[in-house]
């Protein structure tokens, strides 16, 4: 692989001129040798890059060269750990998880928002060997983006105050539900939830408008519905609080990566959960045949959630 050295030399009493190089430097994520000396592997436009950096080295009374080196077995092999950003991803995945979606403040979260985005870019643009977290950070971004974005939607309901009621289930047998149409993650886990767990016998209205509610349905996940999001639980954490469910491993599991589809967290299994969802709404049109087709997958994913960790 090669590399390329930028070598410095400036006079001592210049300080502004080495800081300002110096902070040039660091933005491109050399990797310092020894003072003066300046390591990039050579990709993308880090040549033209050092170039720069020399030459306004030589307008500020300095000394500066750019070598192309061909790096030798062991250089190859040390050389890219100079460049593991792990730590600036760790770092910046905690300032992520003191961000909330569903702060009240929404201007404020959605300006720390677009904050964290551009501080992620900029260790992106020098992570030159990709580090494993950088899936990661992207993914939980987009994560808590989308759950920013949904509480901004008019249709999307908005967080009561106060605690799910506790209800017995043989209430609320063979009733009608409705919610909003056009399913997403939330409305299709609690349809599973409600047909599965609470009411098997139960019939579903998809409604264009939730102001058409019938007097005699269950509404769930919409402004108004008997069913909706409580503090900080999504329809589906109502529902399993308000019928006992909550003590379920595998609806445990599966609330917390409804959760953070919804409205923001982290689930290592939330990316594929929302990959294969985003498949079925590509292809099927239908709220009825999407329930069906997502039962199945919800069934799996319960199933899988209800194994023991180390189990195959």
């Amino acid at each position: 692989m090669q590399w390329i050295l930028l070598i410095t030399s400036l006079p001592t009493e210049n300080a502004t001129a080495r800081m300002r190089i110096w902070r040039a430097l660091k933005t491109l994520g050399c990797a310092s040798l020894r003072d003066g000396v300046w390591l990039l592997p050579a990709q993308g436009n880090t040549h033209n890059s050092l170039g720069t950096v020399a030459e306004d080295t030589r307008k500020s009374g300095g000394d500066a060269w750019v070598l192309d080196i061909q790096a030798n077995q062991q250089q190859a092999e040390t050389f890219p750990a100079l460049f593991d950003r792990g730590a600036d991803y760790s770092a910046w995945l905690e300032e992520l998880a003191q961000c909330d979606p569903l702060a009240e403040d929404i201007p404020a979260t959605r300006k720390l928002l677009k904050n964290a985005a551009k501080r992620l870019a900029t260790i992106m643009d020098t992570d030159y060997f990709p580090h494993p977290l950088q899936a990661t950070a992207q993914k939980r971004l987009a994560t808590t983006e989308a759950a920013l974005q949904k509480r901004q939607v008019s249709t999307e309901p908005s967080f009561r105050e106060g605690m799910p009621e506790r209800l017995d289930k043989a209430d609320f047998q063979g009733r009608t539900w409705a919610t909003r149409q056009d399913l997403w993650v939330d409305r299709l886990a609690s349809a599973w939830l409600i047909h599965c767990f609470i009411d098997p016998q139960a019939q579903f209205l998809w409604l264009e408008n939730t102001a058409g509610c019938p007097a005699n349905a269950l509404g769930f996940d919409f402004d108004g519905a008997r069913f909706t999001h409580i503090g900080k639980r999504v329809t589906f954490e109502t529902l399993l609080a308000s019928f006992g469910l909550e003590q379920d491993v595998g609806l445990q599991r599966l609330s917390k990566l409804v959760h953070t589809l919804d409205v923001g967290g982290t689930n290592p299994e939330a990316a594929g959960f929302a990959l294969l969802l985003k498949g079925l709404k590509h292809r099927i049109n239908d709220d009825d045949a999407l329930l069906l087709a997502g039962t199945q997958i919800l069934h799996d994913f319960y199933h899988a959630f209800s194994l023991q960790e180390d189990s195959p």
